[in-house]
């Protein structure tokens, strides 16, 4: 186990949304903005934004990182193109009327068919199902999070089959056309 790994996640949180030199085996160098480090793994993920370009992601394995060098301090510009590259697209297309709505209306169709499901959050965007599943905005299959796979598969085809006969949104109409 090298130094990086044994830091903790408090450690690790220092260096989000950070400009960094990672340094890894064979001297390797990798340089980022860090979007996040997996606490069980160590490894950093780094997003870069090449000139006319979307923004890529690269993944430094833990156990080959030798040192990690904080170059730059974030600024207002880059921690907001930081957090859109880890948000949905199709998020980006609700207003926070037509979430709460999703939301709403997600909600009392669990519980008419009598899974238990309460909001949670500061601001109640988040629900969780019996305590074992969470789906966040804009409310389908792919905001739904769960360590048990079992239940996240059968929450997912639920909560496709509930978006298949539901009517389209305007946000889903204009984002079609």
């Amino acid at each position: 186990m090298n130094d990086w790994q044994r830091k903790s996640p408090l450690d690790w949180e220092t260096y989000v949304n950070k400009l960094v030199k990672v340094v890894a085996v064979e001297k390797h160098e990798y340089e980022g903005w860090v979007l996040t480090v997996d606490p069980v793994s160590a490894t950093i993920v780094l997003a870069t934004f090449p000139e006319n370009e979307k923004g890529s992601l690269s993944f430094i394995m833990g156990h080959a990182i030798q040192e990690v060098e904080i170059l730059q301090e974030v600024d207002s510009d880059m921690k907001q193109r930081l957090a859109h590259i880890s948000a949905p697209e199709e998020s980006q297309a609700y207003s926070p009327e037509e979430l709460e709505k999703r939301k709403n209306a997600l909600k009392t169709w669990l519980e008419t068919n009598h899974i238990p499901v309460v909001e949670q959050g500061e601001q109640g965007r988040t629900l969780s199902v019996a305590g074992v599943l969470t789906i966040e905005p804009p409310y389908s299959p792919e905001q739904c999070s769960s360590a048990n796979e079992i239940i996240l598969s059968r929450m997912q085809g639920l909560l496709q089959g509930y978006l298949d006969q539901q009517p389209p949104s305007p946000a889903e109409e204009a984002f079609c056309l």
